[in-house]
């Protein structure tokens, strides 16, 4: 459920929405080459919320200075962190804050660009959540602030990469779309209120240029299935977090608003841990 796509694909041929089947090299190609178009229009809209030092797990402004879902920020110094999907790796630069070793893995060039424009005081590497350019273990913490996890089309994958490389104990917490945002319109108004699909839908959405080509790829999965495919992953889930909308916040973001977020929740935050 794209909430940002307005470009082009080339002259006069804009992408159409539909729902079809979207596989691993595809949905990959298509999330590298999307924030490699968008990153600029991204960071430009939503950079002063996400700020250049702030860990927000998702559009409510849930920040893991008070969540604490990684563990208190006492605790942090001196683990080694993964990010996936980073992006200008704002998180990141939180953690290092705290005094831990974070690494910020984006598959978007221009993402990690702006990372580096922010500043190059966290390492930065370019690499798919599919396929973890890193020796097993090397991590205490893993995160993911609506990063890789909503675009791949085979999550027990990248779940079972994350196992690898964190250590024995080591948590990996990730935020993506609440499923239940998937059977209502993505408009922030009164006109997203109404449910219009079905929540046991599946299939993926997918952007698309004339040609077919997918431009931008989300999939869906229930609640249900995210439990399935964190345990398939060999995970234990510790807990799931639906954050509230909060009172001071009355930003629109995409489908996210103040009107539906005091009615349906937004975001749902996994927290899971390697026995």
């Amino acid at each position: 459920m794209n909430q940002e796509y307005e470009q082009e694909d080339g002259p006069g041929d804009e992408a159409a929405a539909t729902r079809r089947d979207a596989g691993d090299a595809e949905s990959s190609r298509a999330s590298r080459g999307w924030w490699d178009r968008n990153a600029d229009e991204y960071q430009n809209e939503h950079g002063a919320f996400l700020g250049d030092d702030r860990f927000v797990w998702g559009p409510e402004g849930l920040d893991e200075a008070e969540a604490g879902l990684l563990g208190p920020a006492g605790s942090l110094k001196g683990l080694d962190v993964l990010e996936i999907g980073a992006g200008a790796a704002q998180c990141s630069r939180w953690l290092a804050a705290q005094g831990a070793r974070p690494v910020a893995l984006d598959l978007s060039h221009r993402q990690l660009q702006h990372a580096l424009r922010i500043g190059e005081d966290v390492p930065l590497v370019e690499a798919d959540a599919g396929v973890l350019p890193f020796r097993d273990g090397a991590f205490d913490l893993a995160c993911s602030a609506y990063g890789a996890v909503p675009f791949v089309a085979d999550p027990v994958k990248v779940f079972r990469e994350v196992r690898r490389v964190l250590r024995p104990g080591g948590r990996w917490v990730f935020s993506v779309t609440h499923p239940i945002r998937w059977a209502f319109p993505d408009e922030p108004g009164p006109e997203g209120l109404s449910v219009a699909a079905s929540y046991f839908d599946r299939t993926p959405y997918v952007e698309q240029d004339e040609h077919g080509r997918a431009v931008y790829v989300e999939h869906h999965r229930t609640i249900g299935d995210r439990v399935r495919d964190v345990v398939a992953g060999g995970f234990r889930l510790v807990d799931l977090v639906e954050p509230e909308w909060p009172g001071w916040n009355s930003q629109e973001w995409g489908g996210w608003s103040p009107l539906r977020g005091n009615l349906i929740p937004g975001t749902a935050i996994f927290v899971c841990e390697k026995d």
